[in-house]
């Protein structure tokens, strides 16, 4: 998987085949018993609110597990506004196969929707001032692909993917090496001995441990844990762009601007992926054609 293009990598197909088993179960016995196998329609996603479009592709996906020869014709790209009355996408096919996977389609577009919509509301708060919205670990278990690639779509950037691309030297990690430089250095040699090319971050709590992050070597990010917007000042001029800087901790709509404007180049949000509201969106079954009997 490429951080630029996740919806090429097979984690997705198989969430999206766990989605289906999940819902699908032994089979849909209500559109089993209501149409034929040969019966075929169509269907719109229909927009019912406001936000940022995302999880089309991935919706796509699911139609093909459903049924190889249904067909998804978008009317907006991923990453796009929307609004109410928007057609997103129109589906044709196999009547069963659509009102199969129409609960999984939805559920996906609904959540990525969701994510991508208040991260592009974070994104334009912060306009204008060099910060980057970025994300956590904070996602849905078995989901971190599509709600990172929401997020992505909504404007905001990555932070690590999992505990395996990148050093994030937490609080609880520096308590049990008892303290910043120890910690940080363990990792640098540990990196080392294991050829393995990784950024280094630190989480600090005050500007005394901004200070000793400074002085440990090999430190490429450091975090700034639940400081007031003052304190985040006073912090980026100490650190004067010889690291990155991000700020993090109960960031909202309301408090974000104020952090931005302290100079610090990213700002972490977990809410982006832990309480992202769903985007109203339906599937409108259009038209149905029963095959003619012979």
């Amino acid at each position: 998987m490429t951080a630029a293009d996740p919806v090429s990598d097979s984690r997705i197909t198989r969430i999206v085949e766990l989605a289906l088993m999940e819902d699908i179960g032994l089979g849909d016995i209500t559109s089993e018993a209501v149409l034929g196998e040969a019966d075929q329609g169509s269907a719109d996603f229909l927009c019912k609110q406001e936000g940022i479009a995302a999880g089309l592709e991935v919706a796509e996906i699911v139609f093909a597990c459903c049924d190889q020869h249904i067909t998804v014709e978008p009317a907006v790209r991923d990453g796009s506004p929307i609004r109410p009355g928007d057609i997103l996408a129109r589906v044709h096919g196999s009547a069963r196969g659509i009102l199969r996977g129409e609960r999984t389609a939805l559920n996906f577009l609904q959540r990525m929707s969701g994510i991508a919509t208040l991260t592009n509301a974070f994104v334009r708060a912060v306009a204008g001032t060099g910060a980057k919205i970025t994300d956590t670990r904070k996602t849905a278990p078995g989901l971190r692909p599509l709600d990172k690639l929401a997020v992505r779509l909504g404007g905001g950037v990555n932070h690590r993917f999992g505990l395996d691309d990148m050093v994030l030297v937490k609080d609880n990690h520096i308590v049990a090496a008892g303290g910043i430089a120890i910690a940080i250095d363990r990792c640098r040699r540990s990196l080392a001995e294991r050829g393995l090319d990784a950024r280094i971050e630190v989480e600090t709590k005050n500007i005394d441990e901004v200070g000793e992050a400074l002085s440990s070597p090999g430190v490429d990010r450091i975090m700034l844990d639940n400081f007031t917007p003052a304190a985040m000042k006073t912090a980026v001029e100490k650190i004067g762009r010889r690291v990155e800087v991000e700020a993090s901790g109960g960031v909202t709509l309301s408090t974000v601007r104020a952090i931005a404007e302290t100079g610090v180049d990213f700002i972490s949000v977990g809410a982006l992926t832990h309480s992202a509201h769903a985007l109203d969106i339906s599937l409108e079954f259009t038209r149905h054609t029963r095959p003619a009997p012979h």
